[in-house]
């Protein structure tokens, strides 16, 4: 692989290791559908979305042009005391889209903010009704929530942490992690069935340590993504939603992941068939064309914090909180044209059935394989798990760096190596992928 035939001497590259990436560069320099074209000329199939986001592909007109057509419109208006069309007319299907009661739309511009927006609606809205002694937080194990202070503190990837102790949040708690590597090893499009109930922790342990009065919100993922796409117990959601009823506790799914349609299914939400208090999105909202991410509240929260300031004068604000780029008019013409696409073209439907053909091909193909030790699929995703060598995650990244230079991105998560490719993905492109995944993973055994 040549070099790039321009400096990389100052781009500082996140979660990515810089000292040896100046040794192989792997720079993109256009995509169109399923492909990558690199700096040295190579086409490269687009295994993972691009990171979870490019679900209809890259290069899509009808996105592109809205944005064109924005730009020349309205570039860009403040979003503070005022707002723009795009952000309204984007709110608006967002909410239509989503279940149950969560029709209040609150933009941000990454996953990452959103958790935190999402957990400082939380300590707001019990304020407001008069409880604002609850300020615990419980996330769990292996959960990500983006990297700022409050989601890293929520979530539960031990390297995302590590370094930042001494300024995480004080008052958090997590669950029990969602896999058991014996008895799940292999999960193929169901829920697993679990003997045991892995949330009698969080009712006999947690929540008595905490008191249950002190906590103001439990954060998960529907699905496990970052960590390696971990699928949780058979009617585990459904029992959190009970447990977080019981208690007035607030349940947050962040679902930037399993949003708009990983699962075949709008929303994770939908998929589990439970109505969190908040959903967190990003990703996938604007095809990862351009940063958008929101927290839809539910109708209950917002009215409790407009009813707090009802005596209140005109001009107070009722929650100080948001971003420059919150309701972005390009990102939400960007969003408006994305979610019209997966309409037009039913994209949420064609994941739901490619994903049993990624499931089959990945379950049929790489079980069974020289250090394999799992495979988990569920909608469009899947990852397969290798025994460890001698250094933590070298065996996956080593894998991921095999997959590609044979022209196949896929992402190396811990001892996992992760399939998310876009909806519009061929069953020739997915014969592509995990032919190539099994041939690196027989090289690397």
């Amino acid at each position: 692989m040549g070099h790039p035939d321009f400096s990389m001497e100052h781009h500082w590259l996140p979660f990515t290791p810089n000292r040896g990436f100046a040794q192989t560069p792997r720079v993109l320099v256009a995509a169109e559908g399923m492909h990558f074209t690199t700096h040295d000329g190579r086409q490269v199939l687009d295994g993972i979305s691009s990171l979870w986001c490019v679900a209809a592909g890259h290069k899509r007109q009808p996105i592109n042009e809205a944005i064109k057509q924005q730009l020349d419109t309205l570039d860009y208006a403040t979003a503070f005391q005022a707002s723009n069309d795009k952000a309204f007319q984007a709110a608006d299907m967002i909410a239509a889209m989503a279940p149950g009661d969560l029709n209040k739309v609150l933009f941000c511009n990454s996953g990452s903010e959103a958790a935190d927006t999402s957990l400082k609606v939380a300590l707001a809205y019990h304020r407001a009704r008069g409880e604002g002694h609850r300020n615990v937080f419980i996330g769990r194990e292996r959960g990500y929530h983006g990297v700022g202070f409050g989601g890293m503190s929520v979530g539960g990837i031990p390297a995302n942490r590590k370094v930042f102790g001494s300024a995480l949040l004080p008052r958090v708690d997590h669950l029990r992690f969602i896999h058991d590597p014996v008895k799940h090893a292999y999960i193929h499009g169901q829920e697993p069935v679990w003997q045991e109930d892995l949330l009698l922790e969080l009712e006999q342990r947690i929540l008595p340590l905490h008191d249950a009065s002190n906590v103001a919100a439990i954060i998960v993922e529907p699905v496990a993504g970052s960590a390696g796409w971990y699928i949780p117990p058979q009617g585990y959601l459904k029992r959190l939603r009970e447990i977080c009823d019981k208690h007035g506790i607030l349940l947050i799914f962040d679902e930037v992941i399993t949003g708009f349609g990983r699962l075949g299914t709008g929303f994770g939400a939908d998929f589990y068939g439970v109505v969190p208090d908040m959903l967190n999105f990003a990703k996938c909202v604007t095809n990862g064309v351009i940063p958008l991410g929101g927290v839809i509240c539910s109708d209950r929260i917002y009215t409790q914090m407009m009813q707090a300031h009802a005596g209140s004068p005109e001009h107070a604000i009722e929650f100080f909180h948001g971003y420059t780029y919150s309701g972005h008019p390009v990102a939400c013409a960007a969003a408006i044209a994305t979610l019209k696409l997966f309409e037009d073209e039913q994209l949420f439907a064609r994941a739901g059935q490619m994903g049993r053909v990624l499931g089959d091909a990945m379950h049929s193909q790489l079980r069974g394989l020289p250090t394999v030790v799992g495979v988990r699929t569920l909608g469009l995703a899947g990852a397969v798990e290798v025994a460890p060598s001698s250094l933590p995650g070298k065996r996956a990244y080593d894998i991921f760096l095999e997959c590609f230079a044979q022209g196949v991105l896929v992402r190396p998560a811990g001892e996992n190596v992760v399939l998310c490719p876009p909806y519009i993905v061929q069953e020739t492109h997915i014969a592509q992928m995990v032919d190539v995944l099994a041939a690196a993973i027989r090289k690397h055994a």
